[in-house]
């Protein structure tokens, strides 16, 4: 933490002054509040302090004082926020860039207290009478004098101590100035800095979620402790203030010297702290009339803005704010969107009321130099976090422990909305890749955890930031696809509707969502489901992990087990479902749909599963269920050489389930090795992507294992025969690589085809990309290389070249003005094979001017995925530990990747010693968000190391037989 300095009375005066115009606004939405109460008491849904709005206390065993909890009390209820914020855009004399501000919160007292305790992290108050805060009565309420106050760092605590009780029903103005420093830190309110036409620029941003909006003002910072805010900034007259309203009103004048421009905002709709944000700049913007009753606008850097960077963006929001509008049966709630593109964010968009933020190569796409890649990531996290406008920030979960039900529902619609707005994509069925078949590789570990863990589970940031994870992103989409699937969309998005409707700007816990889906099966006619949506979806949330269903077609027993990649690990967390699920099963026969079936408990005998002779059966028809599917030897043999004989019979989908069930079956004892690497047989015939796609991930499992071994060679040799025609196929069809295929996800493929070739070996596939290159490196302005190849093509070109290829790629990443580019090249780095080079790089990682903040933990990520910088970059890190967790790992989101990432190649007993050491000598220092990531990873390395020695031998043996 930078050192911190005492706001000067004169400033604080003059903040006082400029707030105190917004005063009666406060009082206004004070006796609103109330009025509103009393309007709505008895109503569901609006109690103040009931269980839809307010924090529940933990039930753990918890300190004797309350300063000393995580959670804040509920005696205190925010109803109102008056926030002044001034941001230097310039290095002060100590050499700090600084903000000031000022605050007034209207509190409400809902049971008697003599102690305000409110959020406040790295910020240095102002004092009044001695005391960090003023109290004043709101009405007829006098305020009790203030004993004493003081900091708890621990909780980030600011503590007011009073000399009696505040009055239950009263309502009061907790005043605070104060002064933080605009660090680089990405968290908070902070600073982003950049080179346009060789001048640096600083822009003020923020980033809240989730534990971050105490370190710009005081204030409640739960997600139940909703608020109206009035927010006004003081900024330079050439810059621009935004906030997640409209803009009210500006006023210059004279303060300390300098001209100050004071933009004041509308009051917000009420809403949680962590989806604030403060922006001041001078981006430039584009807006679009697409709908009369809202603006909409996209800003960017003025370069990026001119060279239309912004266009792509502006054009599909329009869209997908329609779509949502029609899906969920509720007209957007705010007047406008705008949506902004900063150089430094740490994660890939926040969903802030009003003003989203993006880093750069989320929202920017570049017609010219970006790929369909960069396109889709554009428009899928666009329509991700366009669907938070609605689920998470118009009705809010009302703890983190629930996180899952705002990130796996924007995480499932996200691919609704993007084929709204590009339905030639058939981006729907990706979601099988990205999220489905993700999700599972974690949630197989018994060291997993439920979707929604208990709220004493989840209190301090640490545990809190720990909670945006793969499990509550994509588990959470898979379970509520499937959800949406067995009681169809129409079903399913009239709960919704009605679900937003009665909660709006309040909080909710999972169970309400259940409810108002059950009320819709009950008023829709013709919808069957066994049981309740509450008990069905209990065994999916309240639950880790996932089943595997075994299906005996001589039979038609039909069974469930957890399914564990590790078969011998012990799973200490209990269930009070004993690991059993109620299971929707879509199936077919015979390439002919069946009725759907629901396995209710462990075994049960479905004798319409039951074939003989050239019959076969498939389950789990384009995976619309949250399981894993095995089968008698018999069907296995019958589904195998369907595949090698006409794979066109199943889905795309199932081409890819089948082979990524086979892998990972194999990988828990479940099937042999031998099977599972049978499915990749046929892939010589395949052309599509998503089989493709799952077949070179699973595989890559194998890379992983053993790439440095001798089983590589054979390996190499296999998968240079099945990718060859893939390769010709698309040299064929581009006319010699001159131009790119017309379909979406065959442009993908073509980057596989590339890819692999060129890694496992196949001579022209080298000198093609090395030529691409060196043609480049001749003429710098004027590549050869189409977008979509270039992170391909770059990176087998340093890889296979030495110093001159890598300078030469630095010199174009450090002038690179297209987000998109500087990351392809960034990444590439990574992939040269000279040793001293990766070691400087690992280095450079930890020198902002040289790789960004938000960049730092993923390059060295990609260093060790290189076969080559994984020794590098697992010592630089050992190394350095405690610099990376100070600085990049303390509320992270990404932190966790670090771990999971560097440790995904250990499969040796010297490695998992090594890891067990180096959790045993940082335990001092810490873990934060990387903590379960880290349990994890001993985990995963002990499963490793069971499956090579167990599976060596006969994979060797089956590579070389088959290559």
């Amino acid at each position: 933490m930078g050192k911190v300095y005492y706001i000067s009375k004169n400033v604080g005066l003059g903040l006082l002054i400029l707030a105190a115009c917004a005063l009666a606004t406060i009082i206004a939405l004070s006796i609103a509040y109330h009025k509103e109460k009393a309007k709505n008491r008895g109503k569901p849904g609006n109690e103040e302090t009931g269980s839809s709005v307010l924090p529940s206390p933990t039930a753990a065993a918890v300190p004797k004082d309350p300063w000393d909890r995580y959670r804040l009390p509920d005696s205190i209820v925010p109803v109102a926020y008056n926030v002044t914020l001034w941001p230097r855009l310039e290095v002060n004399a100590d050499g700090l860039y600084i903000f000031t501000g000022h605050s007034e919160v209207v509190i409400n007292c809902v049971k008697e207290t003599d102690l305000i305790l409110i959020h406040s992290n790295k910020l240095n108050l102002s004092t009044f009478d001695g005391h960090h805060a003023r109290l004043r009565g709101l009405t007829h309420a006098t305020a009790p004098a203030i004993k004493k106050t003081w900091f708890v760092v621990a909780t980030e605590y600011l503590v007011v101590q009073l000399s009696r009780r505040l009055s239950v029903g009263a309502s009061y103005v907790l005043e605070t100035v104060f002064q933080g420093e605009l660090a680089d830190d990405l968290e908070g309110f902070y600073r982003s800095e950049y080179i346009e036409e060789g001048v640096k620029k600083i822009v003020a941003t923020s980033q809240m979620q989730a534990t971050y909006a105490r370190k710009a003002f005081p204030c409640f910072d739960e997600p139940a402790m909703k608020a109206v805010f009035n927010v006004s900034i003081l900024h330079d007259r050439d810059k621009t203030a935004l906030s997640n309203s409209r803009e009210s009103g500006k006023g210059d004048f004279i303060f300390e010297g300098r001209a100050v421009r004071a933009t004041t905002f509308e009051p917000t709709e009420r809403m949680s702290t962590y989806l604030l944000a403060f922006i001041v700049s001078d981006f430039d913007y584009l807006q679009s009339n697409q709908l009369n009753h809202l603006s909409v606008r996209i800003w960017a850097r003025k370069k990026a803005i001119a060279d239309k960077q912004g266009d792509y963006a502006l054009s599909v929001t329009g869209k997908i704010l329609q779509f949502y509008e029609h899906y969920y049966n509720v007209k957007y709630p705010l007047s406008k969107s705008d949506q902004i593109a900063l150089p430094d964010f740490n994660a890939g968009a926040m969903e802030n009321w009003g003003l989203i933020t993006y880093r750069e190569t989320a929202l920017l796409y570049d017609p010219l130099l970006s790929s369909t890649g960069n396109k889709e990531r554009v428009v899928t996290v666009i329509s991700h976090e366009l669907a938070h406008m609605w689920f998470g920030n118009l009705v809010t979960m009302q703890w983190w422990n629930d996180l899952w039900l705002n990130e796996g529902f924007a995480s499932y619609v996200e691919y609704l909305g993007a084929d709204y707005a590009e339905p030639t994509w058939d981006i729907k069925d990706q979601i099988i890749l990205y999220d489905v078949h993700k999700v599972f590789a974690v949630d197989a570990l018994a060291s997993s955890h439920p979707l929604s863990r208990r709220e004493e589970e989840v209190n301090d940031p640490a545990q809190i930031s720990e909670m945006f994870n793969t499990i509550s992103y994509s588990k959470g989409a898979a379970v509520l696809r499937m959800l949406s699937g067995f009681l169809s969309e129409p079903v399913f998005s009239k709960g919704l509707s009605s679900y937003l409707k009665t909660f709006a700007f309040s909080n909710t816990v999972y169970t309400d969502l259940w409810d108002h889906l059950q009320q819709a099966v009950e008023s829709t006619p013709g919808v069957d489901i066994p049981h309740t949506v509450h008990d069905i979806m209990h065994r999916w949330t309240l639950q880790m992990g996932f089943p595997v269903v075994t299906i005996d077609t001589r039979t038609g027993r039909v069974t469930q087990k957890h399914f564990l990649l590790d078969p011998e690990s012990v799973v200490e967390r209990p269930s009070q479902f004993n690991y059993t699920w109620f299971v929707p099963i879509k199936w077919m026969k015979n390439g002919v749909a069946q009725q759907q079936y629901w396995l209710l408990r462990k075994s049960d005998t479905h004798s319409p599963m039951r074939v003989s002779g050239v019959s076969w059966v498939l389950a789990n028809t384009n995976v619309s269920g949250y399981f894993r599917v095995n089968y008698d030897n018999d069907n296995w043999n019958r589904l195998l050489s369907l595949l090698n004989t006409n794979h066109q019979t199943f889905s795309v989908i199932n081409r890819a389930q089948i082979i990524d069930d086979a892998f990972n079956l194999a990988r828990a004892k479940i099937i042999d090795t031998t099977l599972a690497l049978r499915t990749t047989k046929y892939l010589s015939m395949e052309r599509d992507y998503i089989p493709w796609e799952s077949a070179l991930r699973n595989l890559n499992y194998y890379i992983l294992m053993f790439d440095r071994t001798e089983v590589y060679g054979a390996l190499q040799a296999y998968l240079r025969k099945q990718i060859l025609p893939l390769f010709e196929y698309f040299k064929m069809i581009t006319a010699n690589w001159n131009t790119i295929p017309s379909g979406h996800t065959e442009q993908y493929n073509q980057v596989n085809a590339i890819g692999i070739a060129c890694s496992m070996g196949v001579a022209s596939c080298k000198e093609l990309t090395k030529s691409w290159f060196r043609q480049w490196m001749e003429n710098p302005e004027h590549s050869p290389i189409h977008p979509n190849l270039k992170s391909t093509v770059y990176c087998v070109a340093i890889a296979f070249g030495g110093v001159e290829e890598w300078e030469f790629a630095w010199g174009m990443f450090k002038n690179a003005t297209v987000a998109a580019e500087a990351s392809r090249l960034r990444s590439a780095m990574a992939c040269t094979k000279v040793p001293w080079l990766l070691n400087r790089y690992l280095e450079y990682t930890l020198d902002p001017t040289k790789i960004r903040k938000q960049d730092a933990t993923s390059t060295i990520q990609y260093i060790a995925q290189n076969v080559v910088g994984l020794p590098l970059a697992w010592n630089f890190v050992r190394a350095r530990w405690s610099y990376i967790f100070e600085q990049y790992g303390k509320g992270s989101f990404s932190f966790a990747n670090l771990v999971s990432g560097i440790t995904r190649r250990f499969s040796t007993e010297f490695e998992l010693q090594e890891l067990k050491k180096f959790k045993e000598d940082n335990l001092q220092v810490g873990f934060g968000s990387a903590t379960l990531a880290l349990e994890q990873a001993i985990e995963k390395t002990t499963a490793n190391i069971k499956w090579v020695t167990d599976n060596k031998a006969q994979v060797l043996k089956w590579f070389s037989e088959n290559s």
